[in-house]
């Protein structure tokens, strides 16, 4: 029986050799390396250790019966090498699963199966993010009214973008639609952590930071705001690009509440030719209709009436991609059918294009990725 296993597996430490050690129960294990070129195109960071040094490390381990440096580039780096190798099982991580590799295993007859992440013994968990940095600065999901902080288009009709702040439990794709550009600006400012202050006024600063003078494409004060504002917030825009007013929860429970019911699942990333403006068709009924539906969906949300706040974030997203076609991709439209029946909503992260599939459901979704909100 032969298994495969493909990552970056910088920063070797015990949370991959628990992960190694669970693949190779199932056969011989091979294992495909992600690039340093694969690697600053994913995470527009290079590596800590070069694809020798993790290639040398990988191959030294007992349980990994072979191990190379995949060929490809992206998430799936991997495809030469795999049908090559004609493995019987591809064993990832929850945060690894897409459904491209679901769909590639299904046309190549490989069953998939997705670890939990179960730590060795007594071992703490690991993350490679955890161990790099202990950068703490969060990531922001837009969970609905995304485009209404573009005074382009709050100038139609007014209306709110609806963000949630999550910590950085994982090293989120870059161009992935949660604010990585900001996230990295705000990094270089601050390096590990959010200064003491007023955070909104410093979300302010990072809105300057990412928008120097001169800017053409002014990037919008949701990434800002998002990532340094706790907890549940509705942005209220009216024709500018700093919202007029800010509404707020931070009520533990009720963060909780949203964390069981949010999930994500991985897309490729954002491609840097993809140009999300084209096309567009901004009009008066679409904003409205954006407009009214992030209302529903802060109602909803706090009124926990989950069915309805998923109706509500699809409608958002409807009526974000009538206005802005470029948003989805064939690809996109055929993961969001895969999961209709395993949710009560749906959208795509940030600008779409790629990124992550956000899902608002009542139950917990098979091999999606969880998030934390962020409280303080």
């Amino acid at each position: 029986m032969k298994v495969f296993v493909s990552g970056c597996y910088d920063m070797l430490h015990s949370g991959h050799v628990a992960f190694f050690e669970e693949a190779a129960t199932y056969g011989d294990l091979y294992v495909g390396i992600g690039s340093d070129k694969t690697i600053q195109e994913l995470k527009n960071r290079k590596p800590i250790n070069t694809e020798a040094e993790r290639l040398y490390m990988v191959k030294a381990l007992r349980c990994v019966k072979d191990a190379w440096v995949n060929s490809g580039s992206g998430i799936m780096d991997f495809e030469k090498e795999v049908v090559a190798l004609k493995p019987d099982i591809f064993f990832v991580n929850s945060d690894g699963y897409s459904p491209a590799k679901e769909e590639f295993c299904r046309k190549h007859g490989i069953r998939l199966i997705v670890s939990k992440r179960v730590p060795h013994g007594n071992l703490p968990r690991r993350s490679t993010t955890a161990l790099r940095e202990e950068c703490t600065i969060p990531y922001r999901i837009e969970l609905g009214g995304g485009w209404l902080d573009q005074p382009f288009v709050n100038k139609v009709c007014p209306g709110s973008v609806i963000v949630l702040s999550i910590e950085p439990d994982m090293e989120f794709n870059h161009r992935s639609g949660l604010a990585t550009s900001s996230r990295k600006t705000a990094i270089r400012l601050w390096h590990t952590s959010i200064p003491e202050g007023d955070r909104e006024a410093l979300a302010h600063t990072l809105f300057c930071c990412d928008n120097p003078p001169g800017t053409t494409m002014v990037s919008g004060s949701q990434d800002a705001l998002g990532l340094l504002l706790p907890g549940f917030n509705k942005l209220n825009y009216d024709n500018g690009y700093w919202p007029v007013s800010i509404d707020s929860v931070r009520d533990n429970a009720f963060l909780a509440f949203l964390e069981s019911h949010v999930s994500l699942i991985a897309l490729s990333p954002r491609r840097d030719d993809c140009r999300i403006l084209d096309n567009t068709n901004v009009t008066e009924e679409g904003v409205r209709r954006l407009a009214e539906a992030t209302e529903r969906i802060w109602r909803a949300a706090n009124a926990r009436d989950v069915a309805e706040w998923g109706r509500a974030t699809s409608d958002s997203f409807n009526a974000q991609i009538s206005m802005f076609p470029n948003m989805v991709t064939p690809g996109i439209m055929n993961t969001i059918a895969e999961y209709k029946d395993k949710a009560c909503g749906w959208k795509i992260s940030g600008a779409g294009g790629g990124g992550y599939l956000v899902l608002i459901g009542d139950e917990e979704i098979p091999n999606a990725i969880r998030i934390r909100a962020c409280r303080a």
